[in-house]
């Protein structure tokens, strides 16, 4: 049996800190935003159907996606951000669907998807578990800020995009709290993990006798 579990985060909370600790201790991770980019790639369905809805100035001269373009159409109208994930979000569920049989094919037996909008765009339900990569809003702030050069405009526009944190805290199932050190948080991660495998493992059916 392959437990799957939902792993989210708010921008900036260090999710993909969690992932690269997790596949370091050979959990199979699969990446929802890594999915949308190769959706979004020249010749793929993700970036005809974003042509067809908002026109080629999203584009490069390349015909790559123009994600900056593309992002400040999505940060500034709620509207339009709705109706690219509309476009987007099945086709990445369909695509993670078929990572996820390939996983199980390997022989995972915990498949973790890394899904930023997951209580936004999914809920909990269809998961055995779902983890939170807490950090409060004003360590969000920060890091969006120093470690990824925002303004503290566009640092505080992507934050209010997404549900609030203490919302997405009482939803989740687990907390990883990602406030400290990076050695805090291998801790952090290791604990958590320990009580998610301990409490599927007695959801498990016996072995056939």
């Amino acid at each position: 049996m392959t437990h799957r579990i939902g792993l989210t985060g708010g921008i900036g909370s260090g999710k993909s800190a969690v992932t690269a600790i997790l596949r370091r201790r050979g959990v199979s991770v699969l990446d929802a935003d890594a999915t949308v980019r190769e959706l979004q790639r020249p010749g793929e369905e993700g970036l005809r159907r974003l042509v067809a809805a908002f026109g080629s100035g999203i584009l490069l001269p390349s015909g790559e996606l123009d994600r900056g373009a593309l992002g400040k159409l999505v940060f500034a109208d709620p509207a339009v951000r709705r109706r690219v994930e509309a476009i987007l979000h099945p086709l990445v569920r369909e695509r993670m669907a078929a990572q996820e049989a390939a996983a199980e094919a390997r022989g995972a037996t915990v498949v973790v998807q890394d899904i930023p909008l997951l209580f936004e765009a999914r809920g909990p339900s269809g998961f055995d578990a779902t983890v939170l990569v807490y950090a409060p809003p004003e360590v969000q702030r920060r890091r969006l800020v120093e470690l990824r050069g925002m303004t503290p405009a566009d640092a505080d526009a992507r934050i209010g995009a997404q549900l609030p944190m203490s919302e997405k805290r009482a939803l989740a199932a687990y907390v990883i709290d990602n406030t400290g050190s990076l050695g805090d948080l291998e801790r952090e991660v290791d604990r958590v993990w320990r009580r998610i495998t301990d409490d599927l493992s007695r959801t498990d059916p016996p072995p056939d006798c």
